[in-house]
């Protein structure tokens, strides 16, 4: 088996890390339970390009009990939990190619070598593998039957693609079910992106001006959180319909000009590029405090920022100092890459839980329907998305009312009156 992790005797701390994150994932269970009686996936090759963590850890066990079989690669070069890819090549023989840290050509190099397995579905985080597959092994494409997406960075990016024609097979996007973006989007990011920039930093957010650039789920969430610590909270937006939905939920909204000048710590949930640039670095106050957990690191102009410094040094794990000619410093914190992995855990379990389940029905749901998808960019089938909340529901025991007969006649009518 080919893999390429840190090391393997980690395997027994990831194994014991991965057990904790099953104990919060109860749906994922369920669906693990019947995969493993009626093997849906049996005889397909997976190629996974997500974040590899415990949480991941269990959607891969989940898929491999489905009869798959899965290889694995990071989804971006800092959100690799090193003990765990060990346990996944060591427990589950799984190849997985993921080292927390690793450089551009290897992440990319990691990539292609899941691509060498021939798979029959991709499942992407960031849309990496999809381009990758859709640049550079071309020849892969016709044994390529569907796949699905994680985020909204990958699914803005799969629509672009299916609008120049260039897309070769269809895609589910799972991170527009209402069961992912509701609650992985909004109290997944919204926890540890503040988990992250704490763990970091070791700053007070009380009392602090706190700069929330994107105002979609994932700001919602981290705009939430950021108040409920006790930070004065400042939304950046372009779209006139969301900002005016920040204004109603009580935060400041103003262009990130302004904000560049009285943030204390500034974080970018956009998806965008260039979203706190140049002009804005260099307008923040001494010790300004900048990170991003969107999907990719080009939401901050970094080299922007480098040729503003005079100088630059790592003054503590995942804090990078810039000094300024006038000696005022501005801190990046873990490269610019998603802050909630590079300097914490991700997502809590309990949340992604019903993320990963999404991933493994959407997937089932290829191998059945697959053959019968135009190439397009689907969304979540909507029974599927009821089906995990009514699991998720259960497995919390909270129980909900049913419509009655009469409700629904009532529901499909038009007829009925006052």
């Amino acid at each position: 088996m080919n893999y390429d992790v840190l090391d393997k005797g980690l395997a027994e701390q990831g194994k014991r890390r991965i057990e904790w994150a099953n104990q919060s994932m109860p749906v994922l269970n369920l669906i693990r339970q019947r995969f493993e009686k009626e093997k849906p996936l049996e005889g397909m090759r997976v190629a996974a390009c997500l974040h590899i963590t415990t949480e991941t850890a269990s959607l891969l066990q989940t898929l491999a009990a489905g009869g798959a079989q899965v290889f694995a690669c990071a989804s971006n070069p800092l959100s690799t939990q090193d003990d765990t890819a060990a346990s996944l090549v060591v427990n589950d023989s799984i190849p997985c190619f993921a080292i927390k840290g690793e450089d551009t050509k290897t992440y990319y190099s990691h990539i292609n070598a899941v691509l060498d397995a021939a798979p029959h579905y991709t499942l992407d985080d960031g849309a990496d593998l999809v381009s990758t597959l859709h640049s550079e092994r071309r020849e892969m494409l016709s044994g390529v039957k569907g796949g699905t997406e994680e985020t909204t960075t990958g699914v803005i990016r799969l629509r672009s693609m299916t609008a120049d024609g260039v897309l070769k097979y269809p895609i589910i996007a799972v991170n527009d079910a209402k069961t992912k973006h509701f609650f992985d989007n909004r109290y997944g990011t919204g926890q540890s992106t503040i988990d992250g920039i704490i763990r970091a930093t070791n700053r007070l957010l009380a009392g602090a001006s706190f700069v929330v650039c994107g105002y979609g789920w994932c700001g919602k969430g981290l705009a939430m959180r950021a108040r409920g610590m006790g930070a004065h909270v400042i939304v950046t937006e372009v779209d006139p319909t969301a900002a005016l939905e920040a204004v109603m939920d009580g935060f400041s909204v103003m262009p990130i000009a302004k904000a560049a000048a009285i943030g204390d710590f500034f974080c970018t949930v956009t998806g965008n590029i260039n979203v706190i640039r140049k002009e804005h670095f260099n307008a923040m106050k001494d010790g300004a405090i900048v990170s991003n957990s969107g999907h990719f690191n080009v939401e901050l102009d970094i080299p922007g920022l480098e040729s503003l410094a005079k100088a630059k040094r790592e003054i503590r794990p995942f804090v990078m100092e810039y000094t300024f000619n006038d000696g005022r410093r501005v801190n990046l914190l873990g490269e610019g890459r998603l802050i909630n992995l590079a300097a914490a855990e991700g997502h809590p379990s309990s949340v992604m839980d019903m993320s990963f389940a999404n991933q493994a029905l959407c997937l089932e749901y290829m191998v059945k329907k697959g053959a019968d998808l135009a190439v397009n960019v689907y969304p979540v089938p909507a029974q599927i998305d009821a089906d995990i909340a009514l699991m998720k529901l259960a497995a919390m025991g909270i129980l909900i009312d049913e419509l009655t007969a009469e409700q629904k006649k009532y529901l499909a009518s038009w007829d009925i009156g006052t």
